[in-house]
């Protein structure tokens, strides 16, 4: 049985039987057994949401207003759909006047939940919900119209029936500057209301809301200019959360009055910092452990805050909590050393309850459910992120997936706040370095390396960061396995080089480069590889050779150049325009004992030969000495790719070569003798993005010996990856030209070592596919090897 989900004429299918994988670039390789519909919803979700030009055109409204209507006249939003949608494309940042549009009750609802978080809209643009009956409306951050605008751009129905109201941090300030609130009483059904970081408070204000909201349930007041909340005594029986973080009501006139709220079920007393003056914080600890001391007090208390104070003692604490069995949560994070306690923290002690959920600084857990809570809270998230980093820093072997889960928000919500991306990068190191990554699942480790990459872009000059971030991305998991935009990774990195002289930013940007150049397109290296990059590369490897130094850095440097000019003319070009070939000739002859060196130096220069129109500059005699000996060097590396450069420069006809052609001619015999005298390795020694360098080689009849290494090449990959490259040589042509090779019609020109080997790579598609699926190549020509090595 077959389930679907249908949404906008994108049908997609899921928990089909036989199929592992789901075939839809969205998906970013998750398998089947990971989908579920909802997981498919989103997915569709996130589609429609960043490609609405698809489904939508333009269109002008009864006011001559612009608007936008779906391009198939029959399509109307099912609530659930029109809400998460809205949701979505507020999140995106993509809402405006025009796409608000969209969601006008003719073709989207009954809404009843509405988003409009952070989004730019006009008091004339949000009376596209006035026709919704919304009973929640969410306008955090909402910019270009004030609360009064916001609120009377809703409905009658709305107005009268509206149950929960969000405006944090929007502005009750008109254009002259008077704060409003005129508009609130209007709200006679609202149950909670949420006016943090406003004006609220100026003038007019908690008294109204007190007296005309008569059915108000929860208040969140924090952070604005509430400094008397003596009115709330008339919600003493009815009002069941309030919030005050970052109050300007003072300890000694707030307790009081809390105090005798006995229906509170929420409350939010926490500080962002202690208060200066020494009187009234002595007047505060007092007023709290009278609180405290009171065991009737708050009677009802599910959850209570008192982060970020310093007047709690734990013998109080500790007997309030007992007093209140109700309690569920208790927040205490950056309140000194109170959530140390046995009786907070540790699972054995006898009075410890697993039922109540902490949040501080105090042990792992109480970290975690602190991250979750506060992520609005940058000065709490930076502190608690480096009391984490030190808990994180000898972690070894067990891999805490839900550590890098509540650290992620923190960095999503606080972008530019450079504490928290500093200690966040740095705890995401010690979360996912070694081994501990392979335990946490590749779409988690894709949002972490996406906001990682957020954070080396929004501080491109802080060293420290940058370093924690190549720390991060300097993985054989995350570079091999996950998904990000790889090029905008190694642009950010590349520019690494150019903005710190530190040695190890060096290594870590090079071998990060040598890596991610293998796994974007051709023309991505070419964006990659231009003269400023391809020059201070090359000025890395020459530092290391005048040193006549041999180290990890001038390895990943070598393969990064090598990366970059695989199958990219352009690069080539630049790489010999800059002296690169004399450069190499220096290293061939300077490291003669070195292998690992001469196979990406010789691989490099095997990208030229490729180019047809660069080929000259390799007639060199002083080079073709060099590969001539390199022919017989005993790995098998070193000798495939001179062997390969000599093939291409074989290939050319003999007006290029500037020797007599008794040269050419001892070369040729030369390079079948090298050949005849492999083994094909048990590992794959090079990948290849295409065979398109070899399809002119096969056809070479005139000069076999050319034949013979093309065809050793097709068939030592096909030999050891067959799922990739033989439908990449079927693809691209290549199995035809082997098929004529065989063929009676040549058979007489066909050298009968050619023909052994065609025959086998034959055998080996055959086999293929006959046993293994359909696959797509994707990787590019690069040496085998990772982050950790060469």
């Amino acid at each position: 049985m077959h389930n679907h989900i249908h949404i906008l004429g994108i049908k997609y299918k899921f928990n089909q039987p036989g199929h592992d994988h789901l075939n839809c670039h969205l998906c970013y390789g998750l398998t089947m057994s990971s989908i579920t519909a909802e997981c498919l919803q989103t997915i569709c979700l996130n589609y429609i949401a960043t490609n609405l030009s698809e489904f939508t055109q333009g269109a002008v409204g009864e006011n001559h207003e612009r608007r936008l209507v779906f391009k198939d006249g029959n399509v109307i939003l099912h609530q659930e759909l029109a809400e998460q949608l809205l949701k979505k494309l507020s999140k995106l940042g993509l809402l405006n006047d025009a796409v608000l549009s969209l969601f006008r009750r003719e073709t989207a609802g009954p809404i009843r939940r509405a988003c409009l978080r952070h989004a730019n809209l006009s008091s004339k643009g949000l009376r596209a919900l006035s026709t919704q009956k919304l009973l929640e409306l969410d306008a955090t951050s909402l910019h270009g119209v004030n609360v009064n605008g916001i609120i009377g751009a809703q409905g009658e129905w709305t107005r009268k029936n509206l149950k929960s109201l969000v405006v944090s941090r929007c502005t009750f300030m008109n254009t002259s500057k008077y704060c409003i609130v005129i508009s609130l009483p209007q709200l006679k059904s609202l149950r909670h209301l949420d006016v943090s970081y406003t004006e609220f408070g100026y003038n007019l204000g908690l008294e109204c809301v007190v007296s005309d909201l008569p059915r108000l349930e929860s208040l969140d007041i924090s952070g604005t200019l509430v400094y008397n909340i003596q009115p709330l005594l008339a919600l003493r029986d009815t009002l069941r959360a309030l919030s005050l973080f970052k109050t300007r009501v003072p300890d000694k006139d707030l307790i009081p009055i809390v105090m005798e709220m006995h229906a509170l079920r929420h409350l939010d007393i926490s500080q962002d910092s202690v208060p200066h003056s020494i009187g009234s914080k002595n007047r505060g600890r007092a007023a709290m452990a009278q609180f405290l001391n009171t065991t009737s007090a708050l009677p009802n208390i599910v959850s209570l805050d008192l982060s970020g104070r310093d007047d709690l003692l734990d013998e109080m604490l500790e007997n309030f909590v007992l007093s209140h069995p109700r309690l569920r949560f208790l927040g205490l994070a950056l309140s000194q050393e109170v959530c140390e306690s046995p009786f907070f923290k540790e699972k054995h002690y006898k009075e410890y309850n697993s039922d109540l959920k902490i949040a501080g600084q105090g042990s792992e857990d109480q970290i975690l459910e602190a991250l979750l809570r506060y992520k609005q809270r940058p000065f709490y998230g930076h502190k608690l992120l480096r009391c984490l980093f030190n808990m994180t820093q000898y972690i070894e072997k067990e891999p805490k997936p839900q550590l890098v889960k509540a650290i992620l928000p923190q960095m999503r919500a606080n972008p530019k706040h450079l504490g928290v991306q500093m200690a966040a990068s740095a705890c995401l190191y010690n979360l996912t370095k070694n081994r501990l990554g392979e335990g946490i699942h590749v779409s988690l480790l894709s949002k972490m390396v996406h906001l990682i990459l957020q954070a080396m872009e929004n501080f491109s000059s802080q060293q420290q960061l940058q370093k924690n971030a190549l720390l991060t991305l300097c993985s054989d998991r995350i570079l091999q396995e996950v998904n990000f935009d790889r090029y905008k990774a190694s642009r950010m990195v590349m520019d690494c080089l150019f903005v710190f002289d530190d040695h190890s930013i060096t290594r870590m940007a090079v071998a990060i480069c040598s890596i991610l150049a293998a796994k974007i397109s051709t023309v991505q290296t070419t964006w990659l590889g231009t003269k400023r990059n391809m020059v201070k590369l090359l000025q890395i490897v020459k530092q290391k050779a005048d040193a006549r130094t041999v180290d990890i850095t001038l390895k990943f440097t070598l393969s990064a150049l090598w990366n970059l000019t695989d199958e990219s003319p352009a690069t080539c070009a630049i790489f010999l325009n800059e002296c690169g070939l004399d450069l190499f000739i220096d290293i061939l002859e300077a490291f003669k004992n070195e292998a690992a060196l001469q196979t990406k130096v010789l691989g490099l220069i095997n990208n030229i030969a490729e180019v047809q129109s660069l080929r000259h500059t390799l007639m060199r005699a002083d080079f073709i000495d060099h590969c001539r000996k390199l022919l017989f060097n005993p790995q098998i590396e070193v000798s495939y790719f001179a062997a390969g450069i000599v093939a291409h420069l074989l290939h050319e006809g003999p007006e290029i070569w500037a020797f007599t052609e008794g040269k050419r001619a001892d070369l040729r015999a030369t390079l079948h003798k090298s050949i005849s005298g492999w083994q094909n390795p048990e590992g794959e020694m090079v990948a290849y993005r295409s065979f398109s360098p070899f399809i002119p080689l096969l056809t070479c009849y005139p000069i076999w010996e050319v034949q013979l290494w093309s065809v050793w090449a097709i068939h030592h990959v096909c030999s050891k990856n067959p799922s990739k490259y033989c439908p990449m040589l079927l693809k691209e042509g290549g199995v035809s030209i082997l098929e004529d090779i065989r063929s009676e019609d040549v058979t007489l020109a066909v050298h009968r070592d050619v023909l052994e080997l065609v025959g086998k790579v034959l055998d080996i598609v055959q086999w293929n596919a006959k046993t293994a699926p359909q696959a797509t190549p994707t990787t590019a020509k690069a040496a085998v090897g990772n982050a950790a090595g060469t």
